[in-house]
């Protein structure tokens, strides 16, 4: 395969020019979060999702305003020329490019793999009808938990599972699915904090702004900074509904030792009671999920405090600062 054909072409320079316009706008996000010390995650995550939508577009919206951003000229004068990084050699002859292609390549799997399959099947699970061994919610417990709680009530459903786990399906009708070992972990109050959040996640699938988001970051499927920068968006996405349910159960500090039972205070299987360990991927992602669920935790207890004022305009000078930027990098 000539490369170079590759990146010369308007599939090869649109992929190319859109991992660099990310890489930007990463860049860029990140300096205005830290330099405006932007911590309200509502307000982070609209800044974190300008790296997975703006390279959508900036690259065709460039060439329609300038038609000779790709001649020499331009790129003589641009700050950036990808067409001159992608043919560099490395050792054994191998080009730039070629690593590019083979980190698109990955990023893609992961992609695949890890975001829009289990995705799908939780798009299709959601529209069917609770399965043998998931019974009504209407556990006492449950009905004291949800008594209180100012907020339109989803479907409980109860699955006969020892583990602890809770989880929403926000499918035409939100819905939320508990274990009988969550039941049996929690105290009422602790309950109510978990069923609080799971229900903020119900009323937010509501909005179709993240599911357009989506939809969007799919055509990004290949860019491993869109990649980071959605993921990030994610787990603020998950600060926030924590910051609802907060609001409707007025006990921040009962959410948090809710979050610590669940997903820190659990015992480690017995010595030899798995015949294969978890592998270097997965003792990685295990890290980065409790390293998240901590800092959650962390923010409920000592307190948040709400970022006020400038916001759109931060958010504007942000923008231009990228397009400008972008504009000369090809």
């Amino acid at each position: 395969m000539d490369l170079s054909r590759f990146f010369d072409s308007y599939p090869g320079s649109y992929i190319t020019q859109a991992f660099f316009h990310s890489a930007v706008a990463g860049a860029v996000v990140e300096i205005a979060l830290k330099s405006w010390q932007i911590r309200s995650p509502a307000i982070r995550q609209k800044f974190l999702l300008l790296a997975v939508v703006f390279p959508i577009f900036s690259f065709p919206l460039y060439r329609i305003a300038d038609s000779g951003r790709d001649s020499v000229y331009f790129r003589l004068g641009a700050l950036f020329d990808s067409g001159r990084w992608m043919s560099v050699e490395l050792p054994a002859s191998i080009p730039l490019g070629a690593i590019l292609i083979l980190v698109f390549f990955m990023t893609s799997l992961v992609f695949f793999f890890q975001e829009l399959f289990p995705v799908l099947k939780h798009a299709l699970a959601s529209g069917k009808s609770p399965m043998e061994e998931v019974r009504a919610g209407d556990d006492p417990a449950i009905a004291q938990a949800l008594e209180s709680l100012p907020a339109e009530k989803p479907e409980i459903f109860v699955l006969e599972d020892e583990d602890p786990m809770i989880f929403s399906a926000t499918g035409r009708k939100g819905s939320i699915y508990l274990s009988t070992g969550l039941l049996e972990l929690l105290s009422v109050e602790q309950l109510r904090a978990a069923l609080a959040h799971e229900i903020s996640h119900v009323s937010r699938s509501r909005r179709p702004y993240m599911v357009v988001v989506f939809l969007l970051r799919i055509l990004m499927f290949f860019n491993p900074i869109v990649l980071l920068e959605f993921r990030r968006s994610v787990q603020d996405d998950e600060k926030i509904c924590d910051e609802m349910a907060a609001s409707l159960t007025g006990k921040p500090l009962v959410l948090a030792e809710t979050l610590r039972r669940l997903y820190l205070s659990q015992e480690a299987p017995a010595n030899g009671e798995t015949a294969k360990g978890p592998s270097v991927t997965e003792k990685m992602e295990e890290y980065s999920h409790r390293l998240n669920i901590q800092s959650r935790i962390d923010r409920l207890e000592k307190g948040y405090a709400q970022w006020s004022g400038g916001e759109w305009f931060v958010f504007a000078v942000t923008l231009l600062a990228i397009a400008a930027i972008n504009y000369y990098v090809v």
